[in-house]
């Protein structure tokens, strides 16, 4: 996997050199969380958090419900971790707490106890930035004594991966050190993912290689690297010339498998929909390219071995070549999403007599009220599905009036419950 990073200062985003000069700002975080993950997780890193100058939470709330995130920077307690998942962060990373002691420099084990039991392994990196082999903090200016094998042998049974900055690298565009990478993976078994002074598509695949994943930022804010050709290329080309690709949509719904060579995947971000290699044809297709119903491209991930490849994509019409909507089943299963969707196609392209259409707001907020009574006062089990589901289209209704979508109802049941 190749994930990229937004380091956030200032309410900027910035790429620094060596953790210190800035060489660029931007400030379109939200744009660049969207289309980075389409590619892969995206790392945000509060650097003004990390230095003790405040958080920039406001700025990085939302880019955590837009892209799939792992979050870093000043994280020292266990209940600053816990906020950031409620917040919607998939992980978090830890940095300069995980090895200071009771006593001077070590691994704290007492608080990465602690974090596994309150937000879980799974969704813990620590991170073991290292420079000429030695684990450095505060901003990498302070030296740990602290090997980055010992370190990072140490945090493992805390963490479900590490992620390495080669510091003496970073920002510097001259290269990654692949031979200290090449250690670390032979050191421990979690997942690492790798960072500091890459530069070349060659080095992600020789990265990749290694069975480790990718972080970039330099490289690829100065346009030396994109992020097409960095998926294209980390994927595990040794076996076979075609991977398989699993299509489905964003809530999980299978659609249809296929496969692909580079030439596919390439073209799939490119057009922004999803295409195929045709094995009886031998030859590229995009899906729906005769047809118009094509699949819209949300994001692409990869298995474990990073040889097979799974599509969110959102279809624009059937997708079997028999016209059912999915070539797994008959008919579409009918969701809180698919609800909304139907609303929505109602209030844009209003039928003859539609009577979505006609509920103007005051009538809708009415039948709510009216819904929400019925329910109340419902007395047997059929008769509370029944007045549930008038509830549900009605506030359906509602939420789509005021463009409110089901996925921020999720979000902020996902928060409540993590908090």
């Amino acid at each position: 996997m190749v994930i990229a990073s937004i380091d956030v200062q200032g309410g900027k985003v910035v790429q620094l050199k060596q953790g210190a000069e800035l060489v660029l700002a931007r400030d379109n975080p939200k744009e660049l969380a969207e289309e980075f993950n389409r590619y892969g997780e995206v790392a945000v890193i509060d650097l003004d958090a990390a230095m003790g100058k405040g958080a920039n939470d406001e700025l990085i709330k939302p880019l955590l419900r837009l892209a799939e995130c792992r979050v870093g920077g000043g994280i020292k307690t266990v209940e600053r971790a816990k906020e950031l998942i409620s917040f919607g962060a998939k992980k978090i990373i830890i940095g300069s707490t995980a090895f200071r002691g009771s006593e001077g420099f070590a691994v704290n084990t007492a608080f990465l106890e602690s974090l596994v039991k309150k937000i879980g392994k799974e969704r813990i990196i620590v991170a073991v930035d290292a420079r000429d082999g030695e684990i450095v903090v505060d901003g990498w200016k302070t030296k740990t004594g602290i090997s980055l094998i010992d370190g990072a042998k140490a945090v493992e049974p805390f963490v479900s991966e590490i992620l390495f900055t080669c510091v003496e690298r970073e920002g510097m565009m001259s290269g990654t050190d692949l031979d200290q990478i090449k250690k670390l993976r032979e050191s421990v078994t979690c997942t690492i993912t790798a960072a500091g002074g890459i530069t070349t598509i060659e080095e992600i695949e020789e990265i990749a290689a290694l069975g480790c994943d990718v972080q970039i930022g330099m490289a690829l804010y100065t346009g030396k690297i994109n992020l097409a050709d960095s998926f294209v290329r980390s994927l595990n080309w040794k076996k076979e010339s075609l991977l398989p690709v699993i299509a489905q949509t964003e809530d999980g719904q299978i659609l249809m498998t296929g496969f692909a060579d580079k030439e596919a995947v390439s073209e799939s971000f490119k057009r922004g929909k999803l295409c195929f290699h045709s094995r009886s044809r031998n030859k590229l297709w995009m899906k729906g390219e005769n047809s118009g119903n094509t699949l819209d491209i949300i994001k692409l991930r990869t298995d474990c071995d990073q040889d097979a490849i799974l599509a969110a994509v959102k279809p624009n019409g059937p997708v079997c070549h028999t016209g059912k909507w999915s070539c797994f089943e008959t008919d579409r299963k009918y969701t809180w999403e698919y609800l909304q969707e139907i609303v929505t196609e109602r209030f844009k392209n209003p039928a003859p007599g539609s009577y979505t259409a006609s509920l103007d707001d005051e009538l809708v907020r009415e039948k709510v009220r009216e819904e929400a009574e019925e329910i109340c006062t419902a007395k047997t089990h059929d008769e509370v599905v029944w007045e549930a589901a008038d509830l549900l289209y009605f506030m359906t209704v509602l939420m789509t009036r005021e463009k409110v979508s089901i996925q921020e109802v999720f979000d902020e049941l996902d928060r409540r419950h993590k908090k």
